[in-house]
């Protein structure tokens, strides 16, 4: 486990700042404790300083993994985020979108988001964006793209998509091989 290159860094925070926005200070500077991000087989992960400090007694090879799973980097370098990190998105989150609560399964078996699902959407949504989705009881399912800004969401007919899937916790069960290396 090894700490981040600048590179891989700022590719880190770019993605993230496409969910977070400029907050992504309040990731690593928590009130109680502090946190880093660390490297570990091209995935990322957010572990406590502290922790990660006591990590360093144990070689690389033996080390599974640590902390919470964020993503990973691809075989052509773009950092990817996984579902594992939902609850931070979801706490941090600029933009939001709330499903009704017969769409819910639909979306948990990684279908997209029609307008009829959805029950709001954060005001001033752009198109093109980086969304968690929740349900009606603030659970975050997941996280996709706007297909359309909220301005454009009034126009729709019930059918037209809204929210691209690209990932929900659904996913645990579709790509259970997938989550083994992030330590679940």
């Amino acid at each position: 486990m090894r700490n981040l290159t600048e590179e891989e860094l700022r590719a880190v925070f770019e993605k993230l700042a496409k969910f977070i926005g400029k907050d992504i200070k309040a990731l690593v500077e928590e009130p109680n404790e502090g946190y880093c991000f660390r490297l570990q087989k091209d995935r990322v992960y957010y572990v406590r300083e502290v922790v990660s400090a006591a990590a360093t007694h144990i070689a690389r090879h033996n080390l599974a993994s640590l902390g919470l799973c964020v993503g990973k980097f691809t075989h052509g370098g773009r950092f990817q985020v996984h579902i594992t990190f939902i609850t931070y998105l979801a706490r941090f989150a600029k933009y939001k979108v709330w499903l009704k609560s017969q769409s819910e399964m639909s979306f948990l078996y990684g279908n997209n988001v029609l307008k009829g699902g959805v029950a709001r959407l954060t005001e001033n949504t752009p198109k093109n964006q980086q969304v968690v989705v929740l349900n009606q009881n603030e659970i975050p399912l997941g996280f996709g793209v706007t297909a359309r800004s909220s301005l454009e969401l009034q126009q729709a007919s019930s059918t037209d998509l809204i929210v691209l899937n690209q990932a929900d916790i659904g996913s645990y069960l579709r790509d259970e091989d997938h989550f083994v290396g992030c330590g679940l």
